[in-house]
């Protein structure tokens, strides 16, 4: 099993309100130029929130929500810094509850 690290937000915060996308491509950028593997993703609806653990937090969390998972928790703390108004944690997958950590409920139109 892997642990995922998360920062979580409305996807209004996250998508709108924020500019993700700058930080993103920044730091692919940055993943290229030192040929690390990218180790982070943007997931709207992530599916994780289903699990039975998660119930406290996405009724926390203004839907629908969008998620940044990481395997570097490094990453998630400076995002948490950088956004402030997160939610923070970490799961571990594949498990019986969570068996894609990456999975979305959003529908593709």
């Amino acid at each position: 099993m892997q642990t995922y690290h998360y920062v979580l937000a409305s996807q209004r915060f996250i998508l709108e309100e924020e500019p993700i996308e700058e930080v993103l491509k920044e730091r692919t950028r940055h993943y290229h130029e030192q040929e690390k593997q990218i180790d982070f993703w943007l997931i709207e609806q992530p599916a994780f929130l289903e699990a039975p653990q998660f119930a406290e937090i996405k009724a926390k969390c203004p839907q629908p929500a969008v998620a940044i998972i990481s395997t570097n928790p490094q990453f998630i703390t400076w995002l948490k810094l950088r956004l402030e108004y997160v939610i923070t944690g970490e799961f571990q997958a594949p498990c019986e509850e969570i068996p894609d950590a990456l999975a979305s409920l959003a529908t593709v139109s």
